[in-house]
């Protein structure tokens, strides 16, 4: 009986001291997955880059520069702002475009 009673006992000290060091154990949070990244919006197409900059160049004294500059931001921006002349608050990628020398890049 003596010895059944040491068995039990024995035997409850392990259990009860591994449950004391699962209740202290850190518990494991499981790590998100991380978001695909979002892709850069397509650019332009080209037919619609010069339908517009055709329009916005119609009037410029240098239409080879104007089409040649146009094009360029129409691809980056995605966006061509109305009319021959000024109207760059519709497309402020448009407006905000500067050259190297600090200047509006785009005409």
């Amino acid at each position: 009986m003596k010895f059944f009673f040491a068995t039990f006992l024995s035997v409850s000290l392990v259990l009860s001291s591994s449950f004391v060091q699962l209740s202290f154990a850190i518990p494991v949070v499981p790590t998100p997955t991380p978001a695909a990244p979002v892709p850069p919006p397509s650019p332009a197409p080209p037919s619609v880059c010069d339908s517009k900059c055709g329009e916005r160049c119609s009037k410029a004294g240098i239409k080879d520069r104007c089409l040649k500059y146009c094009g360029i931001c129409c691809r980056e921006c995605n966006c061509v702002p109305s009319g021959t002349y000024g109207n760059k608050s519709e497309c402020p990628c448009y407006r905000d475009k500067l050259n190297s020398k600090g200047k509006p890049k785009c005409p």
